[in-house]
């Protein structure tokens, strides 16, 4: 596994199967989807405001948080990694 995405959706997998005390990643699983879906509407909007205020480096570190809480409800949904790739190459492919 050398993708990042890849390691840190693994990350979050074993997190939601084996929670850890102190672990946000736990923490937003126990407070269920509706918390892990407002989580990802604020860092979209985090990612919007540094768009057009903040510096790149700021920029890089909301892009960062909203991919994070994305794979966090991807999780949460039973959705993969593989199947958004899958899902892309369809589009692609069908064009």
């Amino acid at each position: 596994m050398d993708d990042m995405l890849d390691q840190l959706e693994a990350i979050i997998r074993d997190r939601r199967r084996n929670p850890a005390t102190g672990s946000y990643t736990s923490r937003l699983f126990t407070e269920g989807r509706e918390k892990i879906a407002q989580k990802v509407g604020e860092e979209a909007v985090e990612v919007l405001v540094a768009a057009l205020r903040q510096s790149p480096d700021e920029q890089l570190d909301e892009l960062a948080d909203l991919f994070y809480h994305t794979l966090v409800l991807m999780v949460d949904l039973g959705v993969s990694l593989d199947d958004v790739k899958r899902r892309l190459r369809e589009r692609h492919q069908a064009r």
